[in-house]
């Protein structure tokens, strides 16, 4: 099967700018990572306050993007009160 991309949709707390410092550089460090490796496309934060993620996936299945969050920091220090993860079909361009 020829990869595809998914798109990982992350739901922050409400405070999430005072309280990720502690989390920040080894979430970066899991980005950068997956990103070396051709799994992850680009990322970033949305909202102003910031209050959401996205993150763009390139991978045959829906296994690489389910493994960053199991393994993200973010997750681990309660930072994500939810996420998505969506295929995305790509029409332009």
């Amino acid at each position: 099967m020829p990869d595809a991309l998914y798109v990982l949709v992350y739901d922050y707390v409400p405070d999430m700018l005072e309280r990720r410092a502690p989390y920040r550089d080894a979430h970066l460090e899991l980005l950068r990572r997956r990103f070396d490796e051709g799994t992850i496309v680009m990322a970033g934060a949305t909202g102003d306050p910031v209050d959401s993620g996205l993150i763009v996936f390139r991978s045959a299945d829906d296994g690489p993007v389910r493994e960053f969050v199991a393994t993200d920091p973010y997750g681990a220090a309660g930072l994500v009160r939810g996420h998505r993860i969506l295929p995305w079909t790509v029409v332009v361009p």
